[in-house]
C-alpha cells in the first residue's frame, strides 16, 4: 500500500459504537493515476509516482508535459512520490484510490500548515510577555536576548520574532475512523496541518502499526 494525495475538505465529528463523539478531518483523497513506477533494478530505489488534480497544460514546462503523455495520462497540479517494498507489482495508468485503506488503521498525514506571516515571540514562541501595568513598556517584547562580554553575541538559535507557520509538518499515527469509496472521503481522527482546500500526502504509518 503506497499511499494517496488528497485534498483537506474540512473538519467534522462522528460517533462511534460506545455513542462517543471524536472529532475528525475529511480528506477528499484520489482517483490518484500512477505516473511512473520505479525499481531497484533501474532506478536504485522502488516507489510509485503518482498524480492529483487538474492543470491546463500551458501552466506547466514541456519536458513535465512530456513525462504525462509518455503515460498517457492528463496533466496534473500534483506530482508526488510514495516508496514500495517492490514496484513490479503496479503499472502507469493504474489508479490508487481510498479501498487501500482500512478503517482502524493507522496513517501519516503530510500538509504544508498554515502560512502566519512575521510574527513576534509571543505569538510565535508562547512568550509570557511583560506586566500590563502602568509605566512598563515591555508588554510583548522578547527581553534581553545577548550575552554579556563573552561571546558578546546573540547564540544561534535563540526564539526570536520570524516567519511562523507556511512549514511541510507530518502528523503520526492518526487513526482512520471512515471510509467511502464512491465518493472518495477519507475520515481521519484528528485534525490536520493545513488550510481547507489543502493539499495534503496519507501514507501508511511507520511507527505504530
Amino acid at each position: 500500500m503506497p499511499g494517496i494525495i488528497g485534498k483537506k475538505v474540512g473538519m467534522t465529528q462522528v460517533f462511534d459504537e460506545k455513542g462517543e463523539i471524536i472529532p475528525a478531518t475529511v480528506i477528499e483523497a484520489g482517483p490518484c493515476p500512477i505516473v511512473q513506477v520505479k525499481t531497484r533494478a533501474r532506478d536504485g530505489y522502488a516507489a510509485v509516482q503518482v498524480g492529483f488534480g487538474a492543470r491546463r497544460e500551458k501552466n506547466l514546462t514541456k519536458p513535465v508535459v512530456g513525462h504525462y503523455k509518455k503515460a498517457k495520462l492528463p496533466v496534473r497540479s500534483i506530482l508526488r512520490e510514495f516508496r514500495v517494498e517492490d514496484g513490479t507489482e503496479y503499472e502507469a495508468g493504474q489508479e490508487l484510490k481510498v479501498d487501500q485503506f482500512e478503517v482502524g488503521k493507522r496513517v501519516d498525514v503530510v500538509a504544508t500548515s498554515i502560512g502566519r506571516g512575521f510574527q513576534g515571540t509571543t505569538k510565535r514562541h508562547g512568550f509570557t510577555g511583560g506586566k500590563a501595568t502602568h509605566g512598563v513598556t515591555t508588554h510583548r517584547q522578547p527581553g534581553s536576548i545577548g550575552a554579556s562580554a563573552f561571546p558578546s553575541r546573540v547564540i544561534k538559535g535563540k526564539r526570536l520574532p520570524g516567519r511562523m507557520g507556511g512549514k511541510q509538518v507530518t502528523m503520526k499515527n492518526l487513526k482512520v475512523v471512515a471510509i467511502d469509496v464512491e465518493q472518495s472521503l477519507l475520515v481521519i481522527r484528528g485534525s490536520i496541518p493545513g488550510p481547507v482546500r489543502g493539499f495534503v500526502l496519507v501514507r501508511p504509518a511507520k511507527q505504530g502499526r
